[in-house]
């Protein structure tokens, strides 16, 4: 049983209690959409337009065809695909069949796929053959042989590599004929379980895979639909990379509402108020960085965008003035969301709060939830005062998997977790999110770690010293610059800390966008170096530059 680490039945049981939690999942909504709707649109991309009815046989196919390769209940499957409607029924496919999606971002290559599939003994994973110049296929090939659990290579398309499974043939094959319509249901996953398995970045830069209970992102996604009046009339656009967070709406509140789910291949400006102007899309969920280049984009007043109502907006810190904005030359409202992968969803603003409240707070803690801000001795700071914030409750009790270690740092011993964010209390006892006490570097919502490119920049014969640290960036909020000491007697530019990065085989949004050579590192007493001047260096160079 995939039952969520941190569930027990007493747990689970009192969330139900209480109303947080409920006996439904996503596959029991889909069935009963298929049943209800059948001939309504569910679910769209690119090449294809799927009815309720269809989406669910192609799930049940897949499910089936799963299990027929020898997939047992609990084999993970990694499925790395762009927005489109086979990673959506992959995801809703394994629900149904009782096993573990785990899906992966587009971007990751050699080092951090063979980390994840590793990790999770993935039996299977699911790529596009080529996607964008990249091919995937030879990517698994060159990483398979360090990875003993991985069986099953399928490909998306409609031509696959010699050797390859393909999804398409599994999607056309009526194999629900050669089983009782009720085979399934007896393996599918329960609320208390969890079978989507996200990833995140840890401290040396390596994904942490982490348990998504089914439980915990039903009750976001109802929040979510209760507070916009969600309806069958709506249309959520999945038009960013995200997997999670603000997709939470349109992933797992779109099927309880039986509103209608437009995704878009790849991100770029243009398509996606082009995809917004089709579809008459109404609710989309997007990160900070995107939402700032699409209000950019030098054609977004010749789209018609009075569809789009509400945008829900998480990942990274959403500039006020990027919020104001957006509500001004959109219409929409934006709604802020504040959580991470591997804590749940935490806060959320709400669509009656006033204009103030949504761009300036992340919100209230969702109904059952608990926060308090903390100073470094673990005390609870004044009101107003700034704090480490701690969170428990229904929406929160996420596990890292297969990673026992990192669990038991993860939580107090009564069941508080830091999600590492620093914020305080406004006067209407909303959320503020001021500051991180990591290093971290959140790029467009995606993290950097300088850990993981210092270690590998620090083995380059030329490199003497090196320092990773944030620079801002009026559309990606945040990206790198590395501050470098070459060796003596030896030059280093730009493009060889790209090569060498790039020999390593890392993703292409975690390479610095900045080089600064400097004689010595600077030292906040004797050993510990002291980034923060360095962030205060190249700011002002910014600054001075005009790009700040």
């Amino acid at each position: 049983m995939a039952k969520a680490t941190r569930m027990t039945p007493e747990l689970v049981e009192n969330y139900r209690r209480k109303g947080y939690w409920t006996s439904n999942t996503l596959a029991g909504f889909w069935d009963r959409n298929a049943r209800a709707y059948p001939n309504q649109e569910a679910l769209v991309d690119s090449s294809r337009r799927l009815t309720w009815a269809q989406g669910n046989q192609l799930a049940n196919r897949l499910a089936l065809g799963l299990l027929e390769m020898g997939f047992k209940r609990d084999d993970l499957l990694a499925v790395q695909l762009p927005n489109c409607v086979e990673l959506y029924l992959l995801r809703l496919a394994c629900e149904k069949a009782g096993l573990l999606c785990l899906q992966t971002l587009r971007s990751l290559r050699h080092r951090e796929m063979e980390h994840s599939l590793g990790l999770g003994e993935a039996s299977g994973v699911v790529i596009p053959w080529r996607f964008r110049d990249f091919d995937h296929w030879e990517m698994i090939q060159e990483i398979k042989p360090h990875l003993p659990a991985l069986r099953h290579i399928l490909v998306t398309g409609g031509e696959v590599p010699p050797g390859a499974i393909s999804v398409e043939t599994l999607m056309q094959n009526p194999i629900e004929t050669k089983y009782p319509p009720d085979y399934i249901k007896k393996l599918r996953c329960t609320p208390g379980e969890f079978s989507l398995v996200g990833h995140t970045t840890g401290t040396t830069g390596m994904p942490k895979l982490v348990e998504l209970t089914i439980g915990g992102v039903m009750y976001i996604a109802r929040w979510h639909n209760d507070d916009i009046g969600l309806t069958s009339r709506d249309v959520l656009g999945i038009i960013g990379p995200a997997a999670h967070g603000p997709n939470i709406p349109a992933y797992y509140g779109a099927a309880q509402r039986a509103a209608k789910i437009v995704m878009l291949e790849t991100f770029d400006a243009e398509a996606a108020l082009r995809l917004i102007e089709k579809e008459r899309v109404t609710v989309t969920g997007i990160v900070p960085a995107i939402l700032a280049m699409m209000l950019e984009h030098p054609g977004l007043d010749k789209y018609n965008l009075s569809s789009l109502r509400v945008i829900f907006c998480a990942g990274s810190s959403l500039p006020y003035t990027v919020a104001e904005t957006a509500e001004r030359k959109i219409g929409a409202k934006i709604i802020q969301l504040y959580g991470a992968v591997d804590t749940g969803g935490i806060t959320k603003g709400f669509l009656k709060d006033p204009a103030d409240v949504r761009w300036g707070t992340v919100g209230k803690p969702y109904p059952g939830n608990e926060i308090k801000l903390v100073d470094e001795a673990g005390a609870e700071v004044g009101h107003g005062e700034v704090g480490e914030v701690m969170t428990r409750g229904p929406t929160n009790d996420v596990a890292y998997y297969r990673d026992p270690g990192a669990n038991a740092l993860a939580w107090t011993v009564d069941g508080w977790r830091c999600p590492g964010d620093l914020g305080r209390w406004d006067s209407k006892g909303n959320l503020m999110i001021v500051g991180r006490n990591k290093d971290v570097i959140i790029r467009g919502g995606q993290n950097i770690y300088p850990i993981e490119i210092e270690s590998l920049l620090q083995a380059h014969p030329c490199v003497a010293g090196v320092a990773v640290v944030r620079m801002p960036d009026p559309v990606m909020g945040e990206k790198a610059c590395a501050f470098v000491v070459p060796q003596s007697g030896c030059s280093f530019t730009f493009e060889d800390m790209i090569s060498c990065l790039k020999a390593h085989k890392i993703a292409a949004f975690k390479l610095p966008e900045r080089l600064e050579i400097c004689q010595a590192l600077p030292l906040a007493g004797e050993q510990k170096m002291d980034k923060k001047a360095l962030e205060r260096v190249i700011t002002e160079k910014l600054r001075d530059e005009g790009a700040g």
